[in-house]
Parts: structure tokens; C-alpha cells; sequence
């Protein structure tokens, strides 16, 4: 099982894309962020294996989110 984190600003579009993900049996979405700052915050407690992020999102983009991901050497793929 993949889990993962979906980071995407407009709950509607993070809404669709979390229900889709949900229906394939071999992910698991653990967490949803309206923004970098929450995903950063939920990857660190949550470890998932994967975050599917948007670019460009309020406080932090998804590109400044993957460099602090990658920073702090956490194995999170982006």
C-alpha cells in the first residue's frame, strides 16, 4: 500500500483528486493540506510514502515544499 499525502489549494479540485486516488486499492491518501505549510507539517508526522502536490499554493508553492522536503532529507518521494 502507497500512502500519501495530497497537498492542493481549492478544496473542490483536492476533494475530486483525493476521492479518485481512494478508489484505487493500492493507495491510501493519510493526509490533505490546503497549503505548503500544513503538507510540510503533515509529511514530517505522517511519513508517507509519497506526496502528489500543486505548484502553486498559498504560503508555500509545492516547489518551495519539495526543496524543505529534500533539505531535510526526508524520504518522501514529491
Amino acid at each position: 500500500m502507497i500512502r500519501l499525502v495530497l497537498a492542493e489549494d481549492q478544496a473542490m479540485v483536492r476533494g475530486a483528486l483525493a476521492a479518485l486516488l481512494r478508489m484505487e486499492g493500492d493507495l491510501d491518501v493519510v493526509g490533505e493540506a490546503a497549503d505548503g505549510v500544513i503538507a510540510a507539517d503533515m509529511v514530517e508526522r505522517l511519513q508517507p510514502d509519497l506526496l502528489v502536490t500543486d505548484i502553486e499554493m498559498p504560503r508555500m508553492s509545492g516547489l518551495d515544499l519539495a526543496a524543505l522536503l529534500r533539505e531535510r532529507n526526508l524520504p518522501t518521494r514529491v
